[in-house]
């Protein structure tokens, strides 16, 4: 596209599918260091936040760092596959031959990560993304999926990742002996302004510009309708880089930035 020639960017640093650049912010590194730290400990850990808080991006750098000779990863999301479904593949993600029946796969599931654990010395990491979706049938099952020697030992890491309504489904009464086995609970929260405007800097220089492209103002406006959340920030910074080239001008103004969220909040 012609705007990222005008703007003197090699690429646009704001598509979901162009080259991740990470902005190193406060809440990113606070959501790492807890994930460390369940990564360590082994348990069940929860991390949730509304949507477009950077939820993902963190867990996949907090998993791309993780030491492949001493941890496991196996990424599962319930908004694509049925109970069934998830266990089946589960137990092939941790490189066993799944089963038909849920009995048969909750056996081998247990063994693959008593396996990993006690031979391969390798902590099986389980990420169970958009948990918001799980069902108390489910969390029942997990309980008993990951009881060891009559729940003594913790030989997994499973992570359950989703929008904050997880948390109220888990302070139901029904769900108590779950949430006592949480030892990892947190919720991301959004940019501060300050963050926000490094957000933006940042991004523009992993993507080669080094010009200021955005008005002070401009970007006062895209913060205060993003509400500290980063894939909002994105849609605006690109929606005010296609209009700007419409207009072939060489810096986006508060008027532009204007139109790009009443074009792109339709």
């Amino acid at each position: 596209m012609n705007y990222t020639a005008r703007y003197g960017l090699e690429f646009n640093p704001f598509l979901k599918n162009s080259k991740e650049i990470l902005v190193d912010t406060k809440e990113h590194r606070e959501t790492l260091f807890r994930l460390d730290y369940l990564a360590k400990t082994k348990g069940f850990g929860l991390l949730t936040g509304s949507p477009g808080r950077g939820k993902t991006t963190a867990i996949r750098a907090w998993s791309n760092s993780l030491n492949p000779s001493l941890y496991k990863v196996v990424y599962s999301s319930f908004s694509t596959l049925t109970a069934n479904d998830f266990y089946r593949n589960l137990a092939m993600e941790l490189g066993a031959q799944s089963a038909f029946r849920k009995p048969d796969n909750f056996r081998t599931i247990q063994e693959e990560i008593s396996r990993l654990a006690l031979e391969k010395r390798k902590t099986p990491v389980i990420i169970i993304d958009e948990a918001n979706y799980i069902n108390t049938a489910i969390l029942n099952d997990l309980k008993i999926l990951f009881n060891f020697e009559m729940d003594s030992k913790d030989r997994a890491t499973i992570l359950l990742a989703g929008l904050p309504s997880l948390n109220s489904t888990l302070r139901l009464g029904i769900h108590e002996p779950f949430r006592q086995r949480i030892v990892m609970n947190y919720d991301m929260g959004g940019l501060s302004k300050e963050e926000g405007r490094s957000y933006i800097t940042d991004k523009l220089k992993g993507a080669g510009c080094l010009q200021p492209i955005f008005e002070e103002n401009a970007v006062e406006a895209i913060l205060n309708a993003a509400d500290g959340t980063p894939r909002i920030i994105n849609k605006f910074c690109n929606q005010s880089l296609l209009i700007g080239e419409s207009h072939k001008v060489s810096s986006i103004t508060t008027d532009i930035v204007m139109q790009a969220i009443n074009d792109t909040e339709l």
